[in-house]
């Protein structure tokens, strides 16, 4: 079991094999589990955080093992090639907690413990039907006395159902898209039926089988001031601040677990199977598709990593590179799956496989995070902006890694907030209490 000790480097790797068996050996059982039902059970969620497994990446001081970023990454890189809902379980409480500890009072951080510790499931409520992930969110609340009531419908909401709270995303009655985050809230929404909520399950989708989604509909509902993340004008800067771009990163690294997985069961089959007196890694093709999966994992796995320095590093070329590897790596995801189910042939597509539920789940990653043509937008802008600003901002991961000794010898006026965070910078806010 998983201590808050600090990990050294033999207890490090001693902890990946640790998972590396697990996702081999119990979590190839409970992946079947969860497909036959359709559901997690909650004895999986219960193994996992006795393991420590849901705690790995938070800091020590939140009650977890304050595994820096990029180690991180190697773990999730590993449960990834496990089943999809139990990856995402993973994923979801690794990371929740950065868009909430540089803004919760003292109340609400006893929550985000009892949240990194795996007890309390929290739910990132952002998405709407309606609008954007973004400023353009509708769903509003008004002011009355010591109370917020909230109106709206949020959709397609990771663990809406099951979740212990939802973190919910509003306006203030009388703002707009064009008042950008002026007038945004974040809340602490306990699912413990509220009046004027309506909980819906939508969670019959195509992979990643068992994790639920929800639509949630709030008429007239009335939360306490309290439950208040932050100050108001501040509720994009918990959505996106410190949550949004370490997260595009993992979701990478995700990827190419997943892509691994299936270019293992690619391997393993074309080393037994025969056709005409042959096994299938003797024949062209096949070594051709094992070839490029094997270069296209190799390649958007050194991006990811790329990708975690720069986060870890604060570098200027962080939010492009999150983005680009997210484009990277979910791609090459699509073209590994696809060609490690053509090496199955006909049998891949039976769910008696294990590569179709892998083909399936690796669809689900196009869409998490923002979608590719979102990321595009993302990498253009930071590469124009470059530009326009004179080459403040890297246009290339090459030129940044040349500015990056420069950048380390200039003043660090936040390096012991930096230093005493596992993931080694993030953004400085001090602790607001509601008003």
């Amino acid at each position: 079991m998983v201590t808050d000790t600090p990990l050294d480097e033999t207890a490090f790797e001693a902890l990946k094999a640790e998972l590396d068996a697990w996702v081999r050996g119990p979590g190839e059982a409970w992946a079947e589990r969860v497909e036959a039902e359709g559901d997690v059970p909650p004895e999986l969620r219960d193994e996992l955080r006795e393991r420590g497994w849901l705690s790995l990446a938070a800091p020590v001081e939140l009650g977890g093992r304050g595994i820096p970023f990029s180690r991180y990454l190697e773990l999730l890189e590993i449960v990834s090639r496990s089943h999809g809902s139990i990856r995402m379980l993973v994923h979801v409480n690794n990371g929740l907690w950065r868009a909430l500890e540089p803004f919760v009072d003292d109340t609400q951080r006893e929550l985000l413990r009892r949240s990194v510790s795996g007890e309390t499931l929290i739910a990132f409520t952002l998405t709407e039907a309606t609008a954007g992930t973004g400023s353009d969110i509708r769903s509003t609340v008004r002011r009355e006395g010591d109370d917020y009531v909230l109106n709206g419908e949020k959709h397609l909401i990771t663990f809406g159902v099951s979740c212990d709270y939802w973190l919910l995303f509003a306006r203030l009655e009388g703002t707009s898209a064009a008042d950008g985050s002026a007038g945004t809230v974040a809340l602490l929404v306990p699912n413990a039926g509220l009046e004027g909520v309506e909980v819906i399950d939508d969670s019959d989708t195509m992979g990643v089988r068992g994790t639920d989604h929800a639509v949630l509909r709030f008429t007239e509902a009335r939360v306490p001031v309290s439950a208040r993340v932050g100050q108001e004008g501040e509720g994009l800067a918990v959505a996106l601040g410190g949550f949004l771009l370490p997260s595009r990163v993992s979701v990478a690294m995700s990827a190419v677990g997943l892509a691994e997985r299936a270019q293992e069961l690619a391997v393993e089959y074309a080393l037994t199977r025969e056709t005409f007196g042959k096994r299938l890694a003797e024949r062209p093709v096949i070594q051709a598709y094992l070839a490029e999966n094997y270069a296209d994992i190799a390649a958007a796995r050194a991006l990811v990593l790329e990708a975690a320095r720069a986060y870890e590093e604060g570098r200027a070329d962080a939010g492009a590179l999150s983005s680009a590897s997210k484009i990277v790596a979910v791609d090459m995801l699509a073209r590994v799956t696809d060609k490690a189910l053509q090496v199955h042939g006909g049998q891949g597509y039976w769910r008696r496989n294990a590569v179709e539920r892998v083909y399936r789940d690796a669809r689900a990653q196009r869409f998490e995070e923002g979608t590719n043509e979102i990321q595009k937008t993302v990498v253009a802008r930071e590469v124009l902006k470059r530009a326009v600003a004179g080459a403040a901002v890297p246009a290339t991961p090459a030129a940044a890694a040349t500015a990056a000794p420069a950048a380390a010898a200039a003043p660090a006026t936040a390096a012991p907030a930096a230093a005493a965070h596992p993931d080694g910078a993030r953004a400085a806010h001090p602790r607001k209490d509601p008003a």
